[in-house]
């Protein structure tokens, strides 16, 4: 069966699905649910296996037997708890020092600091807990943390579990769940950075970022800073949202927004006073749950410069936000759970028990085989025309919902004097190659 693809923007401009523009290459396996990877500043990559252990892959992908750490009799695991995330101090090579996000035995969340012992691959078994947060439920524990270009540890922190939010914890300030965290661990016990928007002010003073549902997995951009959270949606819609690390304070709009829609508004704010995602794919062809990765920096592979890599958990594909589009590119038919990022800005794709790098082409060039499409009048009040530079196989129309509302053979005008006014989906596919465009009935 041929597999429609269909993705909205929330800036509503057009998606267009091309050509393979990169493979993956296998580069290690054998591991017991991997759910992170991340490098210490070195050619070793450390991946996280949701169990308790993180092990060593060297650059030849052969797998050291020994883990770098195993704390698997400290956590809680099953479903969405365990050993969650990792990340190394900026001044790992000096300090030695590395923190975990897990989920202890009575599943509540652990900020944990390690260090290194003698043996550069082998870390000291004692840990200090910074932070531990209650959590009211077995799901949306997050889990990713990251040091940001500002030198301060970020965690993403899910809304505390259970389905739509029951207790509105996104919305709620004086919670740390539903929310974005920053704190500076530079000392023995953390601190909560004086720039943070709710120290001295109604809230809780650890809060950067609040009105996630579950952040599962986020990352910075290297060379804009700028913060890419990948938001797990209710029932309807993923979404991915982009916002300069420098601004404090952001509502990104859960419990009362799922993506651009409304879910349960009541006693929210204005939506003036909320940012909205960037992007969102809806739950079609088999789509469930977004899993977050980055902006390739490298310079191995030109093509891929600039281009934020995410995946679908359910469906296995993955795709990626390159300026105003956003793409499914591949279908992996893998359960993918992270992405990782070597010293030198390489990509990898983390799931079901193994490692892949994204390769992307060594040239730049411009892929030929882009449909070219035009479209017009739109906004429209009856009809569109539809010109193409390749045979039409099939165009679909859909509503903003993702519903089919019918589907035509090499046709070159649609009538839309049928439906009421709003916004629509046009569906445009020339054998492998597919582009999706919004209409605004006027």
């Amino acid at each position: 069966m041929r597999k429609i693809y269909l993705s909205i923007l929330a800036t509503g401009l057009a998606i267009a699905i091309y050509a393979q523009e990169f493979t993956l290459e296998l580069f290690a396996q054998g591991l017991n649910s991997p759910v992170e990877l991340v490098h210490a500043g070195d050619d070793r990559l450390f991946v996280v296996e949701q169990g308790g252990r993180i092990k060593i892959i060297n650059n030849d992908g052969t797998v050291n037997p020994t883990p770098f750490l195993n704390i698997s009799s400290k956590i809680s695991t099953g479903g969405e708890r365990g050993l969650l995330g990792l990340a190394f101090a900026p001044d790992y090579e000096t300090s030695g020092r590395f923190y975990v996000n897990y989920t202890n035995t009575a599943g509540d969340t652990v900020i944990e600091r390690y260090t290194v012992s003698g043996n550069p691959d082998v870390a000291n078994s004692d840990g200090t807990i910074l932070l531990t947060i209650d959590q009211p439920f077995g799901n949306h524990n997050g889990g990713n943390i990251h040091f940001g270009p500002d030198g301060y540890l970020w965690i993403s922190m899910g809304d505390g579990g259970s389905s739509g939010d029951p207790n509105n914890y996104g919305q709620n300030k004086n919670v740390l769940l539903g929310k974005m965290l920053r704190i500076d661990v530079s000392g023995d016990a953390y601190t909560s950075p004086s720039d943070n928007p709710f120290v001295g002010e109604d809230g809780a003073d650890e809060i950067w970022a609040y009105g996630l549902r579950n952040a599962w997995k986020f990352s910075f951009d290297s060379e804009t800073g700028d913060l890419w959270i990948a938001d797990v949606g209710q029932n309807l819609i993923e979404e991915i949202n982009k916002q300069s690390s420098q601004t404090p304070g952001l509502n990104y709009g859960w419990r009362c927004y799922e993506g651009n829609d409304s879910y349960n508004t009541g006693g929210c704010d204005a939506p003036e006073s909320m940012v909205f995602p960037i992007a969102t794919y809806n739950h079609s062809g088999g789509r469930c749950s977004i899993t977050g990765g980055y902006v390739y920096r490298g310079t191995t592979y030109p093509n891929l410069v600039g281009k934020y890599f995410f995946a679908d958990y359910c469906s296995g594909e993955i795709g990626w936000v390159d300026g105003d589009t956003l793409e499914f590119l591949t279908d992996t038919n893998d359960f993918i759970t992270g992405f990782g990022q070597d010293m030198s800005g390489q990509l990898y794709v983390v799931g079901s028990g193994k490692v892949q790098k994204i390769v992307g082409q060594t040239m730049d060039v411009t892929d030929p085989k882009h449909i070219q499409i035009s479209i017009h009048p739109n906004p429209t009040t009856n009809f569109v025309n539809i010109t193409s530079n390749k045979p039409v196989d099939e165009i679909a129309l859909y509503s903003m919902e993702g519903k089919l509302l019918e589907k035509h053979i090499n046709i070159q005008k649609l009538d839309l004097s049928k439906y009421p006014k709003g916004i629509y989906i046009l569906t445009i596919l020339s054998g492998k190659l597919q582009k999706t465009q919004k209409i605004i009935k006027n």
